[in-house]
C-alpha cells in the first residue's frame, strides 16, 4: 500500500486535529500555544461564514501530520491579491520526506488558481531547516522591507 496524502478544509470534524497541529508548532517555536478564547476564536474565525482565514489539515494515510494556515492581502501596484502563507507544518516525524514540498506546491497552485501575483510569507531567521526548504524555491528575499508589528495590547492602548 502506496502512502496517500490528503489536505482536508479544516471543519467541525477535524477542528481538534488542527488544534492539537497548532500546539505542536507552538512547543517547537518555543511559544505558548493559544488558549482556551484564542481558540474559540480560531473555530469562530475559520469556520464562520466569511473565514477570516482558510486552513486544511494534511494527513498522511488519514493520519493528521501537518498543516497550512493562509488567508489574501492585496497589492495595490501589482493590482492582484497575494496569497499569505501564515503557518505551513509538519510534525517532525514526517519532513524530509517530499509531503513538505507537497504542501508547499498545493499552496502555490491555491494561489494561481484564485489569480495571486504575488506569494508571501516568512521564517524565523533561527530556523534554518525551513529556510533551507524555501531556498530550495529560489523565492525573493524582501531586503528592502522592514516588518513591524503592534500587538494586541499596543492596538487596545493606542486606539482612539
Amino acid at each position: 500500500m502506496s502512502d496517500e496524502i490528503s489536505f482536508e478544509k479544516i471543519s467541525t470534524e477535524n477542528f481538534d486535529d488542527f488544534i492539537s497541529l497548532i500546539n505542536k508548532l507552538a512547543e517547537y517555536e518555543k511559544l505558548d500555544p493559544p488558549n482556551k478564547d484564542g481558540i474559540k476564536r480560531l473555530k469562530n474565525d475559520g469556520l464562520s461564514k466569511n473565514p477570516k482565514y482558510k486552513a486544511y489539515v494534511v494527513r498522511l494515510n488519514k493520519k493528521p501530520i501537518g498543516y497550512i494556515i493562509y488567508f489574501f492581502t492585496y497589492s495595490s501596484f501589482v493590482t492582484l491579491p497575494t496569497f499569505y502563507l501564515e503557518d505551513i507544518f509538519i510534525l517532525e516525524e514526517y519532513r524530509r520526506k517530499g509531503i513538505g514540498e507537497q504542501m508547499f506546491q498545493f499552496c502555490i497552485s491555491i494561489a494561481k488558481k484564485t489569480g495571486c501575483g504575488r506569494m508571501e510569507w516568512c521564517v524565523l531567521n533561527w530556523n534554518k531547516p525551513a529556510i533551507n526548504f524555501y531556498e530550495k524555491y529560489h523565492p525573493q528575499p524582501l531586503t528592502d522591507w522592514q516588518y513591524y508589528r503592534l500587538n494586541k495590547d499596543q492596538i487596545d492602548k493606542l486606539a482612539k
